[in-house]
C-alpha cells in the first residue's frame, strides 16, 4: 500500500471564496480540528499567499503575522504550510514565515515561468526549509514542458514539485500524462504534487489519477472550500484514496468533524459547480477571477460568460486581473455599438 501525503490549503485557498475575510477564531478552530484529524500539512494565509493583501486582490481581515502565529499555536502535530507568489510576496515575507515556524513553504509560478522562483527557492534552500514549487495554470503547457520546468525547480532547490489545475480544466488522462512525465523527469526522490479544482466535477477523479500516476502529495480542502467551484473535497478524497489502495494516515471521524466545522464556521455555503464555474473550467481561466468578473461585468451590463471565454482566448493567467477590466470595457463598447 503506497502512502500519499495530504496537504490541506483550506485556510489559504479557501480565503478566495470569502474575499480573504477569515478571522482569528475561524483560523484557530479549523487548525485545531485538522490537527486532531491527523492531517499532515495545514496551509494558511491570504488566498494569493504571503504579502498579497492589497486593494487589487483584496485586503485580508487578518495580517500575515497574526494568521501564521494563530495557526502555529494551534498545530501540535500537523506541519504548517504557507504559499507565496513572487511579485506579491518577497524574500522578507519568506523570512518572516520561517521565523513563525512554517514547516512547508510553497512557491507558486505560472507553469512556464519557473525562473521567477529561482531566487526564492535558493533562499529557502539556504535556510534549510522544506521548499516546494507548484506550476500553476498547468493546462497551458504540455507534459514535456511541465517536466522541463519541474527539473529546473528542483535544480533551484525545491524538495517537491508539481502542478495546479488552476482552472479546473483537466480530465484524468490529462493528469496522468503530466504527473507521469514530471515523475519520470525528477526521479523517485522528489515527491510530485497535484492540486485540483472542481470546475468540471473531476477534482477527486483527477486526484486519484494523480496518485495512481505517482504523485506523493495531493491537496484537498474541507468541503472543497475555494474559489469558484472550489478545490478537491478533502473529506471525499481521503476515503476514496484509502479505498483505492493509498494510505493517508488521517482519522476519518476527525476529518469529518473538521469538515463540519469548516462548513459551519468558515463559509456561507459549500462551493457548487455553478454555470460560471463550468464556463471558467472550459475556457481554462483561473478560478480566482470569479468575483472580479462578476463585479465588473455586472456594473457594465456584460454577460460574464462572454468575459470568461474572451479571457480564455487571450490566455489570461493568474496575476493578470487588470486584463478583466480591459475585456469588460471592450465587450461593453461592442455591445453599445451594436
Amino acid at each position: 500500500m503506497s502512502t500519499v501525503v495530504i496537504h490541506d490549503p483550506t485556510l489559504r485557498d479557501g480565503q478566495h471564496a470569502v474575499r480573504h475575510q477569515l478571522g482569528v477564531a475561524a483560523l484557530r478552530g479549523y487548525a485545531l480540528a485538522a490537527d486532531a484529524a491527523g492531517i499532515p500539512v495545514v496551509e494558511v494565509g491570504h488566498g494569493n499567499g504571503l504579502g498579497a493583501s492589497s486593494l487589487q486582490v483584496g485586503r485580508a481581515a487578518v495580517s500575515d503575522d497574526l494568521m501564521l502565529s494563530t495557526v502555529r499555536e494551534a498545530l501540535a502535530n500537523s506541519r504548517m504550510g504557507v504559499f507565496m507568489l513572487p511579485g506579491w510576496g518577497t524574500s522578507g515575507d519568506l523570512r518572516k514565515a520561517v521565523e513563525h515556524g512554517a514547516d512547508v513553504i510553497r512557491i507558486g509560478v505560472h507553469c512556464t515561468e519557473t525562473s521567477l522562483a529561482e531566487r526564492h527557492l535558493g533562499y529557502l534552500a539556504e535556510q534549510g526549509a522544506d521548499a516546494h514549487c507548484v506550476l500553476m495554470m498547468s493546462h497551458m503547457a504540455s507534459p514535456a514542458e511541465l517536466a522541463e520546468h519541474a527539473v529546473r525547480a528542483v535544480g533551484y532547490g525545491a524538495r517537491a514539485v508539481g502542478i495546479m489545475d488552476s482552472a479546473g480544466h483537466f480530465l484524468p488522462r490529462d493528469v496522468t500524462e503530466r504527473i507521469g512525465a514530471i515523475g519520470e523527469a525528477v526521479g523517485e526522490g522528489v515527491p510530485v504534487i497535484f492540486h485540483g479544482h472542481n470546475n468540471l466535477g473531476m477534482a477527486v477523479a483527477n486526484s486519484v489519477a494523480a496518485a495512481e500516476a505517482g504523485a506523493g502529495i495531493i491537496d484537498g480542502c474541507a468541503r472543497g472550500f475555494g474559489a469558484g467551484a472550489g478545490n478537491t473535497q478533502l473529506e471525499v478524497l481521503v476515503p476514496v484514496l484509502e479505498r483505492t489502495g493509498f494510505r493517508t494516515g488521517i482519522d476519518l471521524y476527525g476529518l469529518l468533524d473538521a469538515a463540519e466545522f469548516a462548513e459551519r464556521e468558515l463559509m456561507p455555503a459549500p462551493p457548487v459547480t455553478g454555470s460560471l464555474s463550468i464556463v471558467s473550467g472550459l475556457a481554462g481561466v483561473f478560478s480566482g477571477f470569479k468575483h472580479q468578473v462578476l463585479d465588473l461585468s455586472g456594473r457594465a451590463g456584460v454577460d460574464p460568460r462572454d468575459v470568461f471565454f474572451e479571457l480564455g482566448r487571450r490566455q489570461a493567467i493568474a496575476g493578470q486581473e487588470d486584463l478583466i477590466v480591459d475585456v469588460v470595457a471592450e465587450l461593453s463598447a461592442k455591445g453599445a455599438a451594436a
